[in-house]
């Protein structure tokens, strides 16, 4: 089922490993009742350990001893130290760990915050790895209509959390630009008696922008996010765009966009288009240079994403593909050269990094769909097809464009309880569970990882996955290790430049006023 190109390549990135207890101490000198549950691992010359909390210390071999033995004692520094960091059982508060955990899971509490509409299949763009079922530009049919994306936003605001983000997806979804702009209108409309916090991005390959629609878009808050893959030889051999010369122009569009930002007195170092690459196989040698090209773009934060196993990303994996330790590798390089242009001055980020060290040392939950628990399917985000099917995910959507709709729980006439309580998605809901997973329950990182059970079905044929053998798994545990090193050999100059990096500001302007 996994249509990964394996390869022997190793990767840069440092690995953790589990202790091994029977070198550290004997079992009859374990006081078990000293801890509260905890996981372990070893990072370099130390050990990491974390609680379901999302606690953690970095431990030495001897600390490590003495804590599992329960040697330290009330005063002493290393008590001391776990105490404050709630590994002590009889120290833990937990009414406070109560209110702690409910703060960081309100997501909970609230339905799905984040609506994708696919407004159509056509796109000008033949970009090998597209995940979507594109057509092409003739193929009117496959636009979404306007009744049919009425009832798309009805069933949206109906969500029970106070907080809607419409996204707008295709296909180029400018395209089919008159409902687009019937569903903003629309959206503002019923917001004025719903009062949520409404916001709207766009995701364009900007080939048909104009000044016309970039004043509505701006006039409208519309945020504007774009791919750009990196240097124009490898963004044009990938995207393919016979219209002209496709980095030219996503760069031309950036250029203006963030101008027009900067006239209408908004921060330039928070507003600005997003733009993410997809790495490649041809990506692979090239960490330097894309890196460059995002700064001189004037970016300020790159995502590095892998190549996903949907739609023509499945098929072209031959040509495109790369082993799990060839995406590795690459991200160590480019994050190490991320931090040395830091240490030089320049600020950017590794958003991947960024949203799991928010998770480590700023102890908030960024709501990261592909990382949390349980995972975002159906309860984080719904995508909207152009016929008024509904699917779990965006990746839902993906794994039906090739034939599969093992994802659609329901359509937008069927109503949002309906769509919320049907058997698909409760069973979706629980398969994104890590609590269920034997690997997971007893991983170091399960405070702050999660599931994505459209994954797991795409490359294992099954909903929950099988964690061992999970490319998933490999490149979360992989990425972590690497941060964890990173913060175990930080000194003060890093630290700063990390917790810079968890620093989440939030973009109002794009809010719509209630």
């Amino acid at each position: 089922m996994n249509n990964e190109v394996r390869s022997d390549t190793s990767t840069l990135l440092p690995r953790g490993r589990q202790v091994d207890f029977a070198q550290l101490s004997s079992p009859s000198q374990w006081k078990p009742d000293f801890a509260v549950p905890y996981n372990q691992r070893v990072i370099g010359k130390k050990i990491l350990i974390s609680n379901d909390f999302g606690d953690w210390l970095l431990l030495t071999h001897d600390e490590f001893r003495d804590f599992v033995e329960g040697r330290p004692l009330p005063g002493e520094p290393l008590y001391e130290k776990l105490k404050k960091a709630n590994f002590v059982a009889t120290d833990v508060d937990l009414w406070a760990q109560a209110d702690r955990w409910r703060r960081k899971k309100r997501y909970l509490f609230f339905g799905p915050t984040l609506h994708a509409f696919v407004l159509t299949h056509r796109c000008n763009h033949g970009c090998q790895y597209c995940h979507s079922s594109i057509v092409g530009m003739e193929r009117m049919d496959t636009d979404m209509s306007i009744e049919v994306a009425r009832r798309g936003v009805d069933v949206a605001f109906s969500t029970t959390s106070p907080a809607l983000t419409i996204e707008f997806q295709g296909g180029e979804p400018t395209a089919n630009w008159e409902v687009l702009k019937f569903i903003v209108d629309y959206a503002r409309q019923k917001n004025l008696d719903a009062k949520k916090v409404l916001s709207f991005a766009l995701v364009t390959n900007l080939s048909l922008m104009d000044d016309e629609k970039l004043d509505f878009l701006l006039d409208r808050k519309v945020q504007i996010c774009t791919s750009m893959d990196g240097p124009a030889d490898l963004h044009n051999k990938i995207r393919i765009f016979r219209g002209g010369d496709s980095h030219e122009l996503v760069l031309a569009w950036m250029k203006k966009i963030n101008q027009r930002y900067a006239q209408m007195g908004l921060d330039v170092n928070q507003y600005r288009v997003e733009a993410l690459p997809t790495i490649t196989r041809p990506s692979l040698t090239r960490w330097r240079d894309i890196v460059d090209q995002f700064v001189d773009a004037g970016c300020r934060a790159i995502f590095l994403r892998k190549l996903d196993p949907f739609g023509f990303a499945a098929k072209s994996a031959k040509t495109l593909g790369y082993s799990m330790d060839e995406f590795l590798e690459f991200y160590a390089h480019a994050v190490d050269y991320i931090i040395e242009l830091n240490r030089k001055g320049v600020q950017v980020m590794e958003r991947h990094a960024a949203i799991m060290l928010n998770k480590i040392l700023a102890d908030e939950e960024p709501n990261y769909l592909d990382l949390r628990i349980p995972g975002g399917a159906c309860i984080g985000q719904m995508g909207y097809a152009p016929d008024g099917s509904v699917y779990s995910s965006d990746e839902g959507r993906f794994v039906a464009s090739m034939g599969d709709d093992m994802f659609r729980i329901g359509s937008v006439d069927d109503g949002y309880r309906t769509l919320m309580t049907n058997a698909s998605t409760r069973a979706l809901v629980m398969a994104g569970l890590n609590d269920g997973q034997p690997d997971c329950v007893s991983c170091v990182y399960k405070p702050w990882c999660g599931q994505q059970v459209e994954y797991n079905y795409k490359t294992q044929g099954s909903l929950h996955g099988h964690m061992r053998d999970s490319v998933w798994c490999r490149k979360h545990k992989s990425i972590f290790d690497y941060l964890m090193h990173k913060l175990e050999a930080a000194d003060e100059r890093d630290m700063e430049m990390f917790q810079l990096w968890t620093t989440n500001r939030t973009l109002d302007h794009f809010i719509v006023e209630r």
